[in-house]
C-alpha cells in the first residue's frame, strides 16, 4: 500500500510538472510573438507591417527557439546517461562545437552558400565525430568524470580557436557576420531553413519515446542485457539521433550552451530519475527556456540585440558552477 501510494505521488508530480511546463510555454510564445519594438496581438494582426512582422520574423524564430532548445535539453538528458556523467551537455562537452567546426570548414570549402540540409548534414557528422570520441574514451580509457568533463572542454576550445581563426582570416562579409550566429542566435532565421524541423521532429518525438530504454542502461549493461536490451544497437542508435539533433541545433542557432545541462539536471533533483518521463519534460522545458532567453534578448536593450547563447550562458553558468561544487566529482 505504501508503495503504491508512493507511485501515485511520483506520477503526480511529473503529471503536475508537465501541465505548468505547457502552459508556461503556451503564455511565453504568445509572449514571443506580441512584444518588440511593436507590440502586436497575434490573433488580430493587421495586414501589411504587422502581418509581415509576425509572420516573417517572428514566427520563424520562435519555431527555431523552441526546436533548439527542445533538443539540446532532450540530447544533454540522453548523453548524461550514456556517458554516466551528471554534467555531460553538448555544449560544454564539444559537441556543439565540433558541430559549429565542421559547418565552418563546409563554408570555406564551398564557393557557394550550402542549402540548410546540407549545412545539418555537416554539422551532425563534427558532432558525430566529437560524440564518437567522447563515447569512446568513457567506455575503454576508464577515464574519471572530472576528466572526461576536461577533454570535452579542451576539445570545445579548440574546436573554438580553429573557427576563430577562420573568421580573423576571412575576408567574406557573409563568413564575418556568422560569426553572430555562433553565439549561439535564433535572429533572422527563414522558413527555408526550418525545413530542417521536417527531419528533427519526428527524431526528437522517437528520442522522447526511449525513456525506458535509458533506465534500463542506468542499472549496468549485463543487467540491461538480461532484461532483453541489445546494449550495442541501443547505444549507437542514440549517439546518431543525439548527433542529428545537435548538428541541426547549430545549423540552426549556432552554438548555444548549458541548456542540456541545466534543465535535465534540475529535473532529476526536482522530479526524480524515470527517464520515460524525463526526456519528453526535458524536452518541453528546453523550448520553454529557450523561447524566454530569446524573447529576454531582444527586449533588454531598447536599441540593440543580444545573442541568446549569451543570455544562457549568462544564466547557466553559474548554476554549473553550483552543479560542480554540489557533485564533488574527482
Amino acid at each position: 500500500m505504501q508503495l503504491q501510494t508512493l507511485i501515485r505521488r511520483r506520477q503526480l508530480r511529473w503529471r503536475t510538472g508537465f501541465i505548468t511546463s505547457a502552459l508556461l510555454l503556451v503564455f511565453v510564445c504568445f509572449l514571443s510573438l506580441a512584444v518588440g519594438e511593436i507590440f502586436i496581438w497575434p490573433w488580430s494582426a493587421q495586414p501589411g507591417l504587422e502581418q509581415q512582422l509576425l509572420l516573417q520574423l517572428r514566427m520563424p524564430r520562435l519555431l527555431a527557439a523552441v526546436a533548439v532548445g527542445a533538443s539540446l535539453a532532450a540530447s544533454g538528458a540522453v548523453l548524461q546517461v550514456l556517458l554516466g556523467n551528471p554534467l555531460a551537455e553538448p555544449g560544454v562537452l564539444g559537441i556543439s562545437g565540433g558541430a559549429s567546426l565542421a559547418l565552418v570548414i563546409l563554408l570555406f570549402a564551398l564557393p557557394f552558400v550550402p542549402t540548410p540540409i546540407v549545412m545539418m548534414a555537416a554539422a551532425m557528422a563534427g558532432a558525430f565525430l566529437f560524440t564518437l570520441i567522447l563515447v569512446g574514451l568513457s567506455r575503454r580509457k576508464r577515464v574519471s568524470t572530472a576528466r572526461l568533463l576536461l577533454i570535452g572542454v579542451a576539445l570545445g576550445i579548440l574546436s573554438g580557436a580553429v573557427v576563430t581563426w577562420a573568421f580573423y582570416f576571412s575576408d567574406d562579409l557573409n563568413l564575418r557576420m556568422l560569426m553572430y550566429w555562433l553565439m549561439g542566435s535564433v535572429a533572422g532565421v527563414s522558413w527555408q531553413q526550418l525545413t530542417l524541423l521536417l527531419f528533427v521532429l519526428p527524431v526528437l518525438l522517437w528520442l522522447c519515446l526511449q525513456g525506458r530504454k535509458l533506465d534500463l542502461l542506468m542499472l549496468g549493461e549485463h543487467q540491461a542485457q538480461q532484461l532483453g536490451l541489445d546494449v550495442a544497437a541501443s547505444r549507437w542508435r542514440l549517439i546518431l539521433v543525439v548527433s542529428l539533433l545537435v548538428g541541426a541545433s547549430v545549423a540552426l542557432a549556432g552554438v548555444i550552451g548549458f541548456i542540456g545541462l541545466v534543465v535535465p539536471h534540475l529535473l532529476r533533483l526536482a522530479l526524480g530519475t524515470e527517464n520515460r518521463y524525463l526526456l519528453p519534460l526535458s524536452a518541453l522545458c528546453g523550448a520553454l527556456l529557450l523561447a524566454l532567453a530569446d524573447t529576454l534578448a531582444r527586449i533588454m536593450l531598447p536599441a540593440a540585440e543580444l545573442p541568446v547563447g549569451v543570455v544562457i550562458t549568462s544564466l547557466g553558468a553559474p548554476v554549473f558552477i553550483w552543479m560542480l561544487l554540489r557533485s564533488q566529482i574527482d
